[in-house]
């Protein structure tokens, strides 16, 4: 049979596993022949576009990988693909589909899998050509879905890697809740980590739920990624409180940037992760965090959830800045989605929780957070995600938490409240930052400015700098002199700039920090001459 395999990913510079791994089951596993093909697009563009790249290969079946990041688009692209292909079959997989099959079965889809899809996906191709004779017993081998065909389109895109598939917790908001951990041998698994860090990938993620589960199986994976000579960065999600001696110490001896850990503590509030079935012993989880971040040699991301059951705005705001304190690289507030197939969303009408019906089904308000809470958390987020958890004003965020004693996430909403962020550029935005900092009790505007000033040349090298921080002192070419000669070589200009105090600083653009991407701060100890 003549199959498309689509994956909808949100931007360009991610890949899909799911479908790849489709792909090389159908080769290992069907006993027809069958002509498979791949097809990735984003949610970035239009449905005519897409289908357009269907239809030109005219497959006798469709097999699409769902999520609820493309879910909301698939009615209107199956209907386009149901006029030029009428007897075209649509299969679809992945969560968003195997967890509301007949929804989708009824609209628009012929068949639904539910589960792991490398080998039922065969045996329905099998099937639907004819091939009706029973699939052999036992537990078939893992596939390899890093087929010739998957480097020769990867082009040096984010690529994902499985090895292991599961968790050993029941969160009740997540899918993998209810599920068995099961591992890739781990031969195999380091083997597919040496093909895709030589496949020219600058990111490899690792979609492992809670990659640390084992804590020996996780330090002999990371053990073998350290060993790598790659420029790879390796990015896990891991449970903080799971960390042990021999991984802390391990870790710290990674190369600066090879390692990203991202997580997820969601809450301090005990009675909130009762709720949810999180077990987390949250002392354990901050000690270790503080460790990872304190070795300076990887990206640390922490992520909290809003809208859980039992926690309100007060609570959730003592685990933000609780969280914050950590000193992550990246605090993502994110908020409650009730996804189907998860235990929370089948309690979610006892237990008064709305959200929205389409997808990404986010929480709209509960019994202990109103739609006006929510709303405050979003434009305390806009504020986060585009200041801290980008790297930048970071400086200036520490100068302002200081001398205005806010609360970190007070602070955030009454930047999102008074600069809301809507894709404008960084010196607009930064002019309306330092009017509403400037604003605050407590701020002096000289010090508010250096800061700034500092920010810019770490973010940025000094380019795009607003108008009132660019520097025209005249020692400033004082200034560039010594950073020619203490970096011995020629430094462009808008990379140095003097301070209120009259010393000079400047950047070092040729070697940005391989964990946080700014570069380099040099301030010079004595003041240059008028």
């Amino acid at each position: 049979m003549n199959v498309t395999l689509l994956a909808i990913n949100t931007k360009y510079v991610h890949s899909s596993l799911a479908v790849w791994a489709i792909a090389s089951g159908v080769a290992a596993h069907a006993r027809q022949p069958h002509d498979v093909q791949v097809l990735e697009a984003t949610i970035n563009q239009h449905c005519a576009d897409i289908a357009q790249r269907v239809i030109a290969q005219a497959p006798d079946v469709l097999g699409i990988s769902t999520y609820i990041w493309n879910a909301g688009m698939l009615p209107e692209l199956l209907a386009v693909l149901r006029c030029h292909l009428p007897k075209l079959t649509v299969v679809l997989g992945g969560p968003e589909a195997a967890c509301n099959a007949q929804h989708w079965l009824s609209h628009g889809a012929d068949h639904v899998i539910c589960g792991a899809g490398e080998h039922s996906f065969a045996a329905l191709l099998d099937n639907l050509s004819g091939d009706d004779s029973p699939a052999p017993s036992g537990s078939p081998p893992p596939v390899n879905p890093y087929s010739e065909a998957y480097f020769a389109t990867l082009a040096g895109r984010i690529a994902y890697i499985e090895t292991s598939r599961g968790c050993p917790f029941r969160c009740s908001y997540c899918l993998s809740g209810e599920s068995s951990l099961e591992f890739v041998p781990l031969d195999l698994a380091k083997e597919q980590i040496t093909q895709l860090a030589r496949s020219g990938a600058r990111t490899i993620k690792f979609v492992d739920r809670t990659f640390n589960a084992n804590a020996q199986r996780a330090c002999d994976i990371w053990t073998h990624v350290m060993s790598l000579d790659s420029a790879c960065c390796f990015h896990f999600e891991v449970a903080a409180d799971l960390f042990d001696e021999q991984s802390l110490t391990l870790l710290q001896r990674a190369a600066p940037g090879r390692i990203q850990l991202e997580i997820g503590l969601q809450s301090f509030h005990a009675p909130t992760l009762a709720a949810v079935q999180r077990k987390t012993n949250l002392v354990r989880a901050e000690e270790n965090i503080r460790r990872l971040v304190a070795a300076d040699n990887m990206h640390v991301h922490v992520d909290l959830i809003a809208g859980l059951p039992q926690e309100t705005l007060a609570t959730f705001e003592l685990g933000f800045n609780r969280a914050y304190a950590l000193g992550a690289h990246k605090l993502q507030l994110g908020f409650l989605k009730l996804l189907h197939g998860s235990k929370l969303r089948s309690q979610a009408q006892a237990l008064g929780l709305v959200h929205a019906a389409e997808p990404p089904y986010e929480i709209l308000r509960s019994p202990w957070m109103s739609a006006e809470e929510l709303a405050w958390l979003n434009t305390a987020e806009n504020a986060l995600q585009h200041t801290y958890n980008q790297g930048r004003f970071l400086r200036t965020l520490d100068y302002v938490l200081a001398a205005t004693q806010l609360s970190p996430l007070r602070l955030f909403h009454s930047m999102g409240n008074a600069a809301p962020h809507h894709a404008r550029a960084l010196d607009d935005y930064a002019t309306q930052l330092h009017a509403h900092w400037r604003s605050l009790p407590g701020i002096d505007d000289e010090t508010l400015r250096d800061h700034m000033l500092c920010d810019f040349l770490t973010m940025t090298r000094g380019q795009s700098m607003p108008p009132f921080l660019k520097c025209h002192d005249k020692r400033r070419k004082q200034v560039l002199q010594r950073a020619n000669e203490m970096l011995n070589r020629s430094v462009r200009t808008h990379e140095v700039a003097v301070l209120h105090n009259g010393r000079g600083v400047f950047a070092d653009s040729h070697r940005p920090c391989p964990v946080t991407k700014r570069y380099p701060l040099i301030v010079l100890d004595e003041t240059p001459r008028r």
